[in-house]
């Protein structure tokens, strides 16, 4: 089956500002983005916060293709956006008929689970210094060749610690600018350079045994 196809049979359009799903809301279906971005947001102690910003080839919603519980977050469009449409009837349909698409998918799956659970620790910490430290060591676990280094260079922004910290660029800018200036880190427009991993490993343990008590 072509693109083209595809989108004819599973195809559909959201608006700039359009809600896709709600959060707790029943959800049997999944998306996979062809173009433009949508925001994935959730609430946490009584206050939205955005968890991803997706865009072209992304996938949301496919937890509850897996779980069969209610939608665990709010997706909404932030610009025009089309999508590939699958609930689970013609989910199967298209995983026999595509299995390159089936198997992309399904390791999409495994990781996003893995994922949206990280993330979620990060956001449950009360604190912007340990939520910073914590998506570092968020992006250090990611990638094998920062296991057990002392110093990593992160090709992230300011804006994309702020969306996993669940936080405003104004914070984290402010927190990232005092950890550049008792030199701590190095920031660049894109990278940040983090001298000693072993800081931030202790603030989030240390912030996370006091939460324990």
């Amino acid at each position: 089956m072509t693109g083209g196809a595809l989108f004819s049979k599973f195809g559909k359009q959201f608006n700039t500002g359009e809600i896709i799903f709600c959060e707790f809301e029943p959800g049997n279906s999944f998306y996979l983005i062809q173009t433009g971005r949508i925001k994935i947001s959730k609430v946490v102690k009584d206050k939205e916060k955005t968890m991803d910003i997706l865009g072209v080839g992304d996938i949301f919603g496919e937890m509850a293709i897996l779980e069969e519980q209610p939608r665990s977050a709010t997706a909404t469009a932030i610009e025009p956006v089309t999508v590939l449409h699958f609930d689970r009837d013609n989910f199967v349909s298209m995983m026999m008929s595509q299995p390159q698409l089936a198997f992309k998918l399904l390791v999409v799956f495994s990781k996003r689970i893995y994922d949206a659970k990280r993330r979620l620790m990060i956001l449950l910490l009360d604190d912007i210094q340990s939520k910073i430290a914590d998506v570092f060591l968020m992006l250090a676990e990611k990638e094998p060749t920062y296991a057990n280094m002392r110093e990593v260079s992160f090709p992230v922004t300011v804006d994309d610690v702020a969306n996993w910290a669940g936080a405003s660029t104004d914070q984290v800018s402010e927190q990232l600018n005092h950890w550049a200036k008792i030199g701590k880190i190095e920031l660049y427009a894109d990278r940040i350079f983090v001298r000693n991993m072993s800081d931030f490993k202790r603030i989030v343990a240390q912030k996370r045994k006091v939460e324990k008590r």
